[in-house]
C-alpha cells in the first residue's frame, strides 16, 4: 500500500511584500469565537471578572471624540490615547479578553491584534518610520505577551507606541508573570511603567490573578506515544496535515522569516512533529516557541512525538531572561497535546 503523501507548507511559503504583513493582525481561529460574554471568570479571583469590565468599558470608549456634541465647524483633535496594561499569570485568559476586545471593537482595519513578537518582527520588516505611518489611522492596538526581558525590543516598543499614542492611538497590552512571581505584588506593573516611561502615564494597570485554566486539575501532557500518534494521523487529512521531523522543522523554520510563520501555516488543517529533541542552542529553541505560539493561535490539530517537555529547553534558558516564553510554549504545548488524544479528525 502506497503511503499517504503529506503537505509541505514549508516548500512554497507564501510571497508577499512587508505591508502585507498587516493584512493578518487579527486573532486566530482558536479566538475567532470568543467574546466576553463568553469569558467565565473564576470567581475565586474577583481580578478576572474586574478586567472584563474594564476592558469593555476601554473599548467603549476607544477613538472616541473628546469634548461634548453639537455643531462644531473645524475638525476637532483627535483625543490621545489612552492605555490598559493586563498583568498576570499564564492560563488565566488574558487573551481570550483581548481577542474578545477586537470582536468587540468590530475589527476591521482601523484595530489590530498581534503579539508582541508579531510587533517587533513586523517593525524589523517595515522599519521604525514606516510602521509607526501603517499604524497612525488606528483607533485600537491590543498587543499580547508584552516583553520586558529585552532591553533592545522594549526601546522599540517605547518609541512605537509613543509615537502614537498621543495622536489618539489606544493601546492595551498583556503580560506574563511567572508562576514562582505571583506573589510579587504589582512588579510586572511597576517594571513595565519604569521601562515605558515616555508613555506609561497613558497606561493604567490591571493584576488579573488565577491559576492556569491550560493545567487545572491536570498533570503537564507528555508527547504522544507510537500508538497514540499512530491513532491521532489516521484521523487527519494528508492533503492538509503536514508531518515533519523536529530536524526538519528547524532547518524549515530557518527559511522562513518568522513574521511569515502564520501564513505559512494557514495553509494546513494540522500539523505533527516527531522525535522533538532538547534544544540546546537558544536561536533555534525562540524559533520553535514562535512557531508553537501560531500552531495554537491558529488552532490547528498539533501532534508531537519524541522528548518530554521538561527537557525541551535547557534551565538556563527557562529560567533566563525569556523565560516567560517558554513557560507559554510549554503550557500551550500541553494544552495541545491534550486535545490532540481526545479531538476527532477534521470535518
Amino acid at each position: 500500500m502506497t503511503p499517504p503523501l503529506y503537505a509541505d507548507p514549508f516548500a512554497h511559503p507564501p510571497e508577499g511584500s512587508p505591508a502585507d504583513l498587516i493584512t493578518h493582525l487579527t486573532p486566530g481561529a482558536r479566538f475567532q469565537e470568543v467574546r466576553f460574554e463568553n469569558y467565565r471568570p473564576n470567581p475565586q479571583f474577583p481580578s478576572q471578572a474586574q478586567a472584563r469590565a474594564l476592558l469593555e468599558d476601554f473599548v467603549a470608549q476607544a477613538g472616541r471624540p473628546s469634548g461634548g456634541g453639537g455643531f462644531w465647524p473645524f475638525k476637532r483633535r483627535a483625543p490621545e490615547g489612552r492605555g490598559l496594561y493586563l498583568d498576570g499569570g499564564f492560563g488565566v485568559g488574558k487573551t481570550h479578553l483581548l481577542a474578545s476586545a477586537y470582536h468587540a471593537a468590530g475589527g476591521g482595519g482601523d484595530v489590530a491584534f498581534m503579539s508582541f513578537q508579531d510587533l517587533m518582527y513586523l517593525i524589523g520588516a517595515l522599519g521604525m518610520p514606516q510602521a509607526i505611518e501603517t499604524f497612525r489611522h488606528h483607533k485600537l492596538l491590543l498587543i499580547d505577551e508584552f516583553e520586558l526581558d529585552d532591553p533592545g525590543n522594549t526601546h522599540m516598543a517605547n518609541t512605537f507606541l509613543g509615537g502614537l499614542m498621543p495622536g489618539g492611538v489606544s493601546v492595551v497590552a498583556t503580560s506574563n508573570t511567572e508562576p514562582g512571581a505571583l506573589g510579587a505584588g504589582r512588579f510586572n506593573a511597576e517594571d513595565f511603567a519604569r521601562q515605558i516611561q515616555g508613555i506609561a502615564d497613558r497606561f493604567t494597570p490591571h493584576r488579573v490573578d488565577g491559576p492556569d485554566y491550560r493545567q487545572r486539575g491536570t498533570d503537564a501532557a507528555q508527547p504522544l506515544s507510537d500508538a497514540e500518534f499512530a491513532a491521532w494521523l489516521s484521523r487527519q487529512n494528508p492533503q492538509t496535515t503536514a508531518v515533519l521531523t523536529h530536524e526538519q522543522l528547524n532547518r524549515a523554520l530557518l527559511s522562513v522569516h518568522p513574521s511569515r510563520f502564520a501564513r505559512v501555516l494557514e495553509q494546513v488543517r494540522g500539523v505533527a512533529v516527531t522525535n522533538l529533541q532538547p534544544m540546546p542552542e537558544q536561536g533555534a529553541a525562540l524559533r520553535f516557541v514562535h512557531f508553537v505560539d501560531k500552531v495554537y493561535d491558529l488552532g490547528l490539530h498539533a501532534a508531537f512525538t519524541g522528548a518530554p517537555l521538561e527537557t525541551l529547553f535547557d534551565d538556563i534558558y527557562r529560567h533566563g531572561g525569556y523565560a516567560k516564553k517558554y513557560s507559554r510554549a510549554l503550557s500551550r504545548l500541553s494544552e495541545m497535546l491534550r486535545e490532540a488524544r481526545t479531538v476527532g479528525a477534521e470535518s
